[in-house]
């Protein structure tokens, strides 16, 4: 394993623990709470806190898998990669890679129409400009370079972050209303609560989906097999508590009617609970969303990339840029992707199918690193986790799919 500056076979090791942990933080944060929380509330209504437990719960155990699977196998398109050394069959490599590339891109474009509600609090613009520009804006900045990408993405992930600590201090004195709560209250009529709590964690799950991008940079990762492990564990468990408390801060402020069909819910919820304006909170999820779609756009790129070098997909997208050391044919095309599917499909839509994607690939990750172990025991520095934390992590993830199908 190369640890110096640069790589085998180009890239070069730019990224420490700290910028890698806001890198995954940042795009599990811009990824849903900005966009979807009103959505999540809409399906499950005052029950939406459990919602994003029960999706925590399903996301954090493949994160565990991811923990030990990516410290096992540092290298860019983590998922493909993970199945073949499970399995050897090129064919399932091909086809888990291209999944997980394009359940990244129809996140970015699911962000990216995020990004017209926010902004529309400002001005009224053409949805279709707005994606045009800011998609081509995300793929120059990718482009760029990997350490600039990635601490652009640091800076961006500070400022949701303190957006989301605003949000709830400000609405901190309406948590009082939680021991008054009927947390049936809110629930769709045709609906039970099962259904509600399956549709919404489905839903929610979109909200945890980033923390597994770390793995398509490792390449790009100094001493992977110790950063990457904890970079999921502190990206994962700060990007949960502050869901949770931002989730309760959102149904105790807004009527969830109300909070339900909002293009900007958590502008929303500001304005709610201080009747000021809501500028300052429009620019904050302005930013969020633009982190999420960055760092997707980044992972489809590197997994484009990565499968190139294993020969999964032409030479075309293996070309490393000699300036800039970034794989500048694999950025564009994903930056393509991206545009197309933003001015095609509405943002609920593209949610959904993201889920359902990203559901199928941690399920899939699960059961490689399943076989994994019953191959032999990791290589030394590398910590294992327990058996039944892979078995938990496939049964929990193809157990929502399904219901939610």
């Amino acid at each position: 394993m190369a640890t110096d500056n640069h790589t085998s076979n180009g890239l070069r090791r730019d990224i420490g623990l700290p910028r890698l942990a806001l890198y995954g933080a940042g795009n599990i944060i811009g990824a849903g709470i900005y966009v979807l929380v009103g959505k999540v509330a809409g399906e499950a209504g005052m029950l939406a806190p459990f919602a994003f437990i029960t999706a925590a719960v399903i996301a954090g155990l493949t994160g565990l898998s991811y923990s030990e699977l990516a410290a096992r196998y540092p290298v860019s398109a983590g998922e493909a990669v993970y199945l073949h050394k499970a399995f050897k069959r090129r064919s399932l490599s091909v086809a888990v890679g291209f999944l997980i590339a394009v359940a990244g891109l129809v996140s970015a474009a699911t962000m990216v129409r995020g990004f017209v509600g926010y902004f529309n609090q400002f001005v009224a613009v053409d949805a279709a400009l707005i994606i045009i520009v800011l998609t081509s804006a995300l793929t120059l900045i990718a482009i760029r370079g990997i350490a600039e990408s990635v601490t652009a993405a640091a800076v961006l992930t500070v400022i949701e972050a303190g957006g989301l600590l605003w949000i709830i201090a400000a609405a901190s004195p309406s948590f009082t209303q939680l021991a008054d709560v009927s947390w049936t209250a809110g629930l769709p009529a045709d609906s039970t609560i099962w259904g509600s709590m399956v549709a919404a964690a489905f839903l929610a799950f979109f909200a945890f989906i980033g923390f597994e991008d770390i793995v398509s940079i490792a390449e790009e990762v100094h001493h992977p097999e110790r950063n990457i492990p904890l970079g999921i564990g502190i990206a994962f468990v700060t990007s949960t508590i502050l869901y949770l408390l931002v989730t309760i801060a959102a149904i105790t402020t807004l009527p969830i009617e109300i909070l339900a069909t909002s293009e900007a819910p958590l502008a929303d919820v500001y304005h709610a609970a201080t009747q000021r304006s809501v500028v300052f909170i429009s620019l904050i999820g302005l930013v969020a969303v633009i982190n999420g779609a960055l760092i997707q756009i980044i992972k489809a790129s590197r997994v484009f990339y990565g499968m190139s070098c294993n020969g999964w997909l032409p030479g075309f997208f293996g070309i490393i840029n000699p300036r800039t050391r970034t794989p500048l044919r694999s950025t564009l095309v994903a930056g393509g992707i991206v545009l197309v599917m933003a001015l095609l499909l509405p943002l609920l839509s593209l949610a959904k199918l993201t889920s359902a994607m990203v559901l199928t690939v941690f399920t899939l990750a699960n059961i490689a690193l399943i076989r994994i172990k019953q191959l032999g025991p990791p290589p030394d520095g590398v910590r294992a986790v327990p058996m039944w934390v892979p078995i938990l992590g496939a049964l929990s993830s193809a157990g929502i799919l399904l219901a939610a199908i």
